[in-house]
């Protein structure tokens, strides 16, 4: 079957056989991902197919990974203690764990002990981020991969691709009968930074003639990375991306290639991957090369994330896993949207493709059956509602004959204002997680998505003027407040305080609060003494740093 027409994947069941070669499992927000690689996880471990330290989950994220270590641990704690007990375990209602305690009373009383065994080695298991576990691996093959031992690890490299572009920019410019160059330096900086974040990507167009603007961004780009991986070397630095460049290279080199491999399939016999829709190219080529066709190779992710490229991630990467997977197969059910949500949702995207035919919109089950959104003595409420805002009665620009955008927006921000205090008014009642006791719908219980910060502090406006309280989830950030622009004012002065512009720019601050006037009429005497103070404040700073000047200054 061509992916094209693949069919549509079946519904994967944590109870049935544990996945054998590579297994896609497709998952959409609230179905459980991170649950489902932990009940996996214990399984492969209670069954007697892998210890705990032959297991491979990788993530993406030091967080993301710190809290997947913990759920994994707690699943198989919570798994011991219940085969403890098999005849309770059975008729409870953890499904992994009831399958578990079933069968022979010896071979349970084994998986509880191989349970015991790992967590007792649980400090031996890799979880790590795809950059952690190649950094591991590196480590591990010695001479088997070409890095430098004595490289450091650097994690933003912006600073040198900024002096590379500015560099290779003024050598461009100042070519012998060159024509100048087609653009300026903030495209030459963007161009630079893209060349290098995508450093995998071909550059196009090839063969192009010489010096047409097409040709020279080309090769700029192509000068960058060149120079930019010649002062790495030289600096003895590599990035993140360095590593998985690094590894790749040493798991596919013609010779040493199948070694580095036989290294890693030795160390690992089962390999999870979690957020696999963030993975890029070169990140599945590792992954493919070292496992697929060896060991069971679990990917989980959620397509529909990955055409956004957060993290670098590759729509084609994901598809590619697909192509060459044994087994495809969905997380089925949302255990965190209400059922009347996950309805209007369904409605509404239910069967859309997402820039590929393969990348559907399935429809998945809630986890309750009973919405926590009532309407008492009318039909349930509609929770999901398309809004279409007209752009009638708005002034058009000469230019263009449309509404300027910055009307349009403020038009919607207006229209949302309203809708909110519509909802609040309709007298709908909360019943907590379906089941729990009922209380009115309250402020607190609605939440405005928006693209911007400030699309966000618009919406925040409109619903204050219309009496509805209202945080940002995300204020701004505290280094654009007055209170921090204070601070780097006192820091200038402190840093060279025999610059009168600075002194006096510190003085009708805030942290200092002279006036203007008073500044002008009292002349060189109202600096002085502040002159002075900073000069203290200087040797507090240059000995006990910036949290001893804050104390000073306080």
């Amino acid at each position: 079957m061509s992916a094209g027409v693949r069919a549509a994947p079946g519904t994967f069941d944590l109870t049935g056989p544990l996945p054998t070669g590579t297994t896609v499992l497709e998952a959409s927000a609230g179905t459980g991902k991170t649950y489902a690689i932990a009940a996996l996880v214990t399984r492969y471990v209670a069954e007697g197919v892998a210890r705990v330290d032959e297991l491979l989950v990788v993530t993406f994220g030091r967080a993301a990974t710190a809290e997947l270590r913990d759920r994994v641990r707690a699943r198989m704690v919570g798994a011991r203690d219940a085969l403890a007990d098999p005849a309770t375990a059975l008729t409870g209602t953890d499904e992994v764990v009831a399958l578990l305690a079933q069968g022979d009373p010896a071979e349970v009383a084994r998986r509880r002990d191989r349970l015991a065994a790992a967590l007792a080695a649980f400090d031996g298991a890799t979880v790590a981020t795809i950059h952690q576990f190649c950094q591991q691996v590196l480590t591990s093959l010695g001479t088997a991969a070409d890095v430098d031992p004595t490289a450091s690890l650097v994690e933003d490299f912006s600073d040198l691709v900024e002096e590379v572009c500015d560099d290779l920019y003024v050598r461009f410019s100042l070519r012998p009968g060159a024509p100048p160059l087609p653009f300026g330096r903030k495209v030459a900086l963007r161009i630079a930074r893209e060349a290098v974040h995508r450093a995998d990507a071909v550059l196009e167009p090839g063969g192009t003639t010489r010096d047409t603007p097409e040709d020279l961004r080309v090769r700029f780009a192509a000068g960058v990375r060149r120079e930019v991986a010649a002062r790495k070397r030289s600096r003895r630095a590599l990035g993140f991306d360095d590593l998985l460049i690094v590894l790749r290279d040493a798991l596919t080199a013609p010779v040493a290639g199948e070694v580095a491999c036989d290294r890693l399939r030795r160390r690992y016999s089962v390999v999870l991957v979690d957020e696999f829709q963030d993975t890029d190219a070169v990140q599945w080529e590792i992954l493919q090369t070292a496992f697929h066709g060896v060991c069971p190779l679990v990917l989980i992710g959620d397509p529909k994330q990955a055409i956004y490229a957060f993290r670098g991630a590759d729509v084609a990467s994901y598809l590619a896993a697909v192509d060459v997977a044994e087994r495809t197969a969905t997380l089925g059910t949302n255990h965190r949207s209400d059922p009347l949500v996950l309805r209007g949702v369904h409605a509404l995207l239910r069967g859309a493709a997402l820039g590929d035919r393969r990348i559907v919109v399935r429809e998945v089950d809630p986890f309750r059956s009973a919405p926590a959104l009532l309407r008492r003595g009318a039909p349930d409420p509609t929770p999901v509602r398309v809004r279409v805002v007209t752009r009638d009665g708005l002034p058009v620009t000469a230019r263009t004959g449309v509404p300027a955008v910055a009307d349009v927006r403020a038009r919607v921000v207006t229209d949302v204002g309203a809708q909110v205090v519509g909802v609040l008014a309709e007298g709908l009642v909360v019943r907590e997680r379906g089941t729990g006791p009922e209380r009115p719908l309250r402020a607190g219980d609605v939440a405005v998505l928006v693209r911007t910060q400030s699309q966000a502090v618009a919406v925040q406006a409109e619903l204050r003027r219309r009496g509805v309280p209202c945080v940002l989830s995300r204020g701004p950030s505290v280094f654009a407040t007055p209170a921090a622009r204070d601070w780097v004012t006192l820091l200038e002065a402190v840093e060279q305080p025999h610059r009168l512009q600075r002194v006096r720019r510190l003085a009708v601050s805030h942290l200092v609060g002279t006036s203007a006037a008073d500044l002008d009429a009292a002349g060189e005497a109202a600096t002085d003494a502040l002159t002075a103070q900073l000069r203290a404040w200087g040797a507090v700073f240059a000995e006990r740093g910036v949290a001893g000047l804050f104390a000073a200054v306080d």
